[in-house]
């Protein structure tokens, strides 16, 4: 049974930092590109950020331009774990955070339905 198991989220005050893990199991994703999206209260789920089976430079992540400059995706294949680096957080980067799989061999992608495996979110509250 494939799992996608996030951690990492909680209470935070504007201007602070928090790292976000997704741990899979189940299968390995170290071919698969990775991503993770969020969803505030009433609106869409929202991409965020989303690497290569790689990851092993710059041009093999892509982010939102809301997050772009504050926040880092990163992975350890060996760990099969996935990581979202967030700094100079705002109140509306508020939401459910969720980190998201494709299948091997495909590329990264800004597009949800892309996606084949979910995990189950982790709330990230913004405080102003």
């Amino acid at each position: 049974q494939v799992q996608l198991v996030e951690s990492g989220g909680g209470l935070v005050q504007a201007g602070g930092s928090l790292t976000l893990s997704c741990v899979a199991s189940g299968r390995t994703f170290s071919y698969s590109a990775m991503g993770w999206f969020r969803q505030a209260p009433g609106k869409e789920r929202q991409f965020v950020a989303t690497i290569s089976w790689s990851g092993g430079s710059t041009s093999h992540r892509d982010y939102a331009d809301s997050v772009k400059g504050r926040f880092t995706i990163s992975r350890d294949n060996a760990k099969n774990t996935l990581y979202l680096q967030k700094n100079s957080l705002k109140p509306e980067d508020t939401a459910v955070y969720y980190c998201a799989a494709r299948a091997a061999g495909t590329m990264m992608s800004r597009v949800d339905h892309k996606y084949a495996y979910w995990g189950q979110g982790t709330q990230v509250t913004v405080s102003s």
